[in-house]
């Protein structure tokens, strides 16, 4: 018999690590379908407020249920999407005023590879001490941290 409550509690101890991730909330996440639904709640049932028709775009996950998830967009619209139609690819979104240079590295005296507009997604790399690497269609290079919706902490 106490084998089995040894065995039980190993079990038990195995499987909390797994519904502690469940709960790992905020996260970011990009949409991966050609287009995908937002509702006002999280089952087909609800109406539909938004639709999105742009894979890559970085999301801010907020909330999980069951098949479903609570997200905020660039713009700060929130809804529920189905968790199929996400991925957790890393993407980012320009935002700010103005046109944002991507430098050859990371370095405000590197040289400008090219200029992005306000709501140019790209893929994201690493960031580090305020610089991020950033993929546009295959053009490479560097934006600084703050001018990139979807880096840094969620």
């Amino acid at each position: 018999m106490p084998r089995r409550l040894v065995l039980a509690a190993c079990l038990l101890a195995a499987a909390t690590p797994v519904a502690a991730q469940e709960d790992d909330v905020p996260y970011w996440a990009s949409i991966r379908s050609e287009e995908v639904n937002m509702r006002v709640g999280p089952a087909t049932t609800y109406r539909i407020e938004w639709v999105y028709r742009r894979v890559g775009l970085p999301l801010k996950v907020l909330r999980r249920k069951e098949g479903w998830r609570l997200v905020e967009d660039p713009d700060g619209a929130r809804g529920w999407l189905l968790a199929r139609f996400l991925t957790r690819n890393r993407a980012a979104f320009v935002q700010g005023e103005g046109l944002a240079e991507m430098r050859a590295e990371a370095s405000a005296a590197a040289t400008i590879r090219w200029r992005l507009e306000p709501g140019v997604t790209g893929v994201l790399g690493d960031c580090n001490d305020g610089w991020c690497d950033f993929n546009v269609e295959g053009h490479r290079g560097f934006v600084v941290q703050e001018r990139l919706w979807g880096a840094g902490d969620p």
